[in-house]
């Protein structure tokens, strides 16, 4: 580790950054408000959660699938010739279900809202990636990668907390206008700044760059994501039912909150340094500290040692993420980078939505250190999945990319 400390005010001051990344805020916000806030509609139009959580699912599922696809024809078309078509039809999508109907309307609504939803962080962390390189500072893409994974801790924090209050204060339907407001706003805001969008590459070096999206260096990645998407859905279940069982429903809001602030906590301290291990090394010894951390969880019943352990977790994960993202950059061609990032957000949400079954009947069968089995489980996995099979794979690119 180096002395030097990866300032954020200069990534912040590199022309055309802070622009696109403000915006890129504001439209993550509406994105991290969007799922819950359909919940909220849904529920108020036709007073039933069950139709409420089928809606939701609909939404989750198609935007896992749609993300990807929508990433593939923003590298073939850029941006500008993609994004705003998305945000309109995205737009209908929600008004659409502001405007109600029976259930199979109110489902293909949310389908069409999850399909048509752009995914705001993988266009944000191509951007950070062509800006970077375009400025010979790619040594600071760590630091871009953890601005970004503090960007989305915080409106992961922020977004559902506001969607439950102003549904608790009566306006249940707020919550929906007001991620669509954001979503369109920021994402408008966003894709217009050209100056800083990643240049579209030719017919030719996208047929050859797709390969890599089907290598084993990248679908390692994708696979380790997908196990921390297990990860993630197998706590918040687990979370839960330890608070409810404990007969302390309101402690499950008390040990999120904790271990989503060290999770700011770990993301800000990992980009706030020059790391000299190599990424793929950082990415194994962050899966590992993940993996001891949640281990206690299995066995302890006080809520203070539980949520201990939980803030541990919460400062493993963001440079967990961070550093992925530095080797998706480093093993896919600029001309894919936008699909390859869509992919591992798709994989994180799949993993995440699974989980919330499996752990379920885990709970169901075994109490909430049954559930926290499943998310040692899939702790493990990841740990597997962060020794690549090519290490060398990772310092080729690297050694090879402009250095200042």
């Amino acid at each position: 580790m180096s002395s030097t400390p990866a300032d954020y005010r200069i990534l912040l001051r590199t022309p055309g950054a802070a622009a696109f990344f403000l915006a890129g805020c504001v439209g993550r916000a509406g994105l991290a408000m969007t799922g819950l806030g359909i919940v909220w509609l849904v529920h108020d139009r036709t007073g039933s959660y069950t139709t409420a959580g089928l809606v939701t699912g609909c939404f989750a599922v198609a935007d896992a699938l749609a993300g990807p696809q929508i990433g593939r024809l923003v590298d073939r078309f850029g941006e500008l010739r993609v994004v705003p078509y998305a945000l309109a039809a995205h737009a209908a999508a929600v008004g659409l279900l502001f405007a109600g109907g029976p259930v199979p309307v109110a489902a293909t609504a949310g389908a069409l809202a999850g399909a048509t939803l752009p995914q705001i962080s993988a266009l944000s962390a191509a951007r950070w990636a062509a800006l970077l390189r375009r400025t010979g500072q790619d040594a600071a893409l760590p630091g871009a990668f953890a601005l970004e994974s503090l960007a989305n801790g915080l409106s992961f924090l922020i977004g559902p907390a506001l969607v439950s209050t102003v549904g608790a204060a009566g306006h249940p339907g707020l919550g929906s206008g007001l991620a669509a407001a954001l979503v369109i706003g920021g994402g408008l805001a966003f894709t217009l700044q050209r100056r800083t969008a990643p240049p579209v590459a030719d017919r030719g070096e996208r047929r050859h760059a797709g390969r890599a999206l089907r290598g084993p260096a990248f679908v390692g990645l994708v696979a380790s994501t997908l196990a921390l998407g297990v990860y993630f859905g197998a706590m918040q279940v687990s979370v839960s039912a330890y608070a409810v069982g404990r007969g302390t429903p309101d402690l499950a809001p008390v040990l999120y909150a904790l271990s989503n602030c060290t999770n700011l906590v770990g993301g800000w301290a990992y980009g706030a340094r020059r790391w000299r291990a190599a990424p793929g090394r950082q990415r194994g010894v962050a899966a590992v500290g993940l993996f001891l951390a949640c281990l206690p969880l299995t066995v302890l019943d006080a809520p203070v040692p539980l949520g201990c352990a939980l803030a541990l977790t919460g400062l493993a994960v963001p440079p967990l993420l961070a550093v992925t993202s530095v080797l998706t950059e480093a093993v896919v061609p600029r001309a894919v980078l936008t699909q390859a990032f869509t992919w591992l957000g798709s994989a994180s949400a799949a993993g995440s939505a699974g989980a919330a079954a499996v752990a379920g009947r885990a709970v169901d069968a075994g109490g909430a250190h049954a559930g926290f089995m499943v998310a040692v489980g899939a702790a493990g996995g990841v740990v597997m999945l962060s020794v690549p099979s090519r290490p060398r794979r990772f310092a080729v690119r690297s050694r090879s990319s402009p250095r200042p």
